[in-house]
């Protein structure tokens, strides 16, 4: 897994659970069965079949808007990332999305 195969999870436009919860399952490709809630993500992440690089974009409009939910996405995210059997890395960017879809730190 390299940060060159990372999956964006690009938050922009994101200001309620609900809409945080289905880019999540566009994003990560989740099954049908994925409940939309934390501790579903929660399963989803610590049982994704390869490792992964998840670069989190355009999420500070997120925080502000739902800044609970987001406390409790970080301890989501944070959680899998320490427990999951096949590697999940998670990042959070600073910057934007160039063009090319790299995350920058700009």
């Amino acid at each position: 897994m390299t940060l060159d195969d990372a999956l964006v999870l690009d938050l922009n436009g994101i200001v309620d659970k609900a809409g945080f919860m289905d880019r999540c399952a566009g994003t990560l490709g989740l099954p049908a069965w994925f409940g939309r809630n934390w501790d579903a993500l929660a399963d989803c992440l610590t049982d994704l079949p390869e490792p992964v690089a998840l670069v989190v974009t355009g999420w500070r409009s997120y925080a502000e808007a739902r800044p609970s939910d987001w406390e409790t996405a970080q301890d989501v995210f944070a959680t899998a990332a320490d427990t999951s059997p096949t590697g999940l890395t998670v990042l959070l960017a600073l910057g934007g999305i160039d063009r090319g879809g790299a995350a920058s730190l700009g």
